[in-house]
């Protein structure tokens, strides 16, 4: 065994630090331009996702009206990776908060089996963004 310094990749995962910010990076862009190459779909035009672990969406409001009240809409979501031993299912749940007070909240099996925390992830997202629509 041997020091190579820092480590610069991880499965297939780019890494990339700002020890500064305490931030720490993972990208799988590799395995996604080697998914599209496999797929023939390489050339496809990209589009980007509104999708994020957590949200935060906030009406803009005048200083006076802000006073009143907050309408601030925040999400969270998050998901395992096949939890369910018998059925090998994931877990998703989610809860928004509306001003602070929680007003929608969820816990269940996604109805899928999912074979990545990236695909278990999106179904979270999914399920979390229909309910979003509603609220």
């Amino acid at each position: 065994m041997k020091n190579s310094g820092p480590a610069k990749q991880i499965l297939g995962m780019k890494i990339s630090r700002d020890r500064s910010a305490g931030i720490l990076n993972l990208s799988h862009e590799l395995y996604i331009e080697k998914v599209l190459r496999r797929f023939r779909v390489n050339d496809a035009k990209p589009r980007t996702t509104p999708l994020a672990n957590n949200f935060k969406l906030s009406k803009e409001q005048s200083p006076k009206t802000a006073e009143e009240r907050n309408v601030t809409l925040q999400g969270f979501v998050d998901a395992d990776l096949g939890g369910d031993v018998d059925s090998s299912k994931s877990t998703s749940g989610y809860i928004y908060s509306i001003g602070g007070t929680e007003v929608s909240w969820m816990s269940r099996l996604q109805k899928c089996v999912s074979l990545s925390f990236t695909e278990v992830e999106y179904v979270a997202i999914a399920q979390a963004g229909k309910e979003m629509i509603w609220l």
